[in-house]
């Protein structure tokens, strides 16, 4: 049964795969709730198609707020009511009387934050202001982090905890590219946005450190299509934001977001 699973999900998954699974067969069979660190869209999209499978559960997640990118998962037996179950989620506000913190970006803050020793998994959704950050984490470690983050990137900072609803987003911010490609082939439409070779780019994206919308993709050849975000260890990530036709000699127009 465990192999007709795996062969629905890419073998770096399997790990994941073997978590959710034994959540959902431990909330339907032994009537546990199990509270999970944040999802990426790639994992939450697991849970719930194994979850689907599973008629004696139910699952509520969430991110802090509503447009959340990455979410916690609150699994429990189908008879709960989970709609006011605390998940564990704070705001981390991130502030400075130096004028440098305008500088920084996401990866200073979540490299900060992970350089405490801190999982990714106990991190949500970054929020980089003018004046600072917002930051969603997990509340179990949400002291520890005020306790000792007051540096980041030699920007010395200081914290608060505050409540979900006192979260101030702001939308990432993406460097418009128009690229006219041979065809929509990742390697292609990535070999431009990160301004590397065609053999260049191969060695990532066959190593596995490629993902197209947080799945795991080796094959160079992938199509890809408007909306799909695609992120390259060590690269960054970027967005097709539109696939606008042909030029007369047959090339693709395609129009790229990328995270800045």
């Amino acid at each position: 049964m465990r192999t007709e699973i795996y062969e629905h999900f890419h073998p770096d998954e399997r790990d994941y795969v073997d978590r959710a699974s034994e959540w959902i067969s431990h909330a339907g069979a032994y009537h546990e709730q199990k509270l999970t660190d944040f999802l990426d869209p790639r994992q939450l999209y697991i849970l719930e198609t194994l979850s689907s499978k599973e008629d004696k559960v139910t699952i509520r997640v969430d991110g802090g707020y509503e447009a959340s990118e990455r979410k916690r998962a609150l699994i429990a037996p189908d008879y709960s009511y989970v709609d006011d179950e605390d998940m564990g989620i704070r705001v981390l506000s991130i502030n400075s009387d130096d004028h440098k913190i305008g500088t920084l970006e996401h990866s200073d803050y979540l490299g900060a934050i992970l350089g405490l020793g801190i999982k990714r998994g106990k991190i949500g959704d970054i929020h980089v202001l003018d004046d600072g950050c917002h930051v969603l984490v997990a509340s179990e470690i949400s002291d520890f982090i005020t306790l000792h983050l007051q540096q980041v990137h030699r920007v010395h900072v200081w914290t608060e905890l505050l409540p979900p609803g006192s979260l101030r987003t702001k939308e990432a911010a993406l460097e418009s590219l128009d690229l006219t490609v041979a065809s929509l082939r990742l390697d292609g439409i990535a070999s431009d946005v990160y301004k590397l070779s065609r053999s260049k780019i191969l060695t990532p994206i066959r190593a596995g450190r490629c993902r197209v919308n947080w799945k795991v993709e080796e094959n160079p050849s992938t199509s890809l299509k408007a909306g799909d975000v695609i992120s390259m260890q060590g690269f960054g990530r970027f967005k097709v934001l539109e696939t606008d036709g042909m030029t007369k000699k047959g090339r693709f127009r395609v129009k790229i977001g990328k995270f800045v």
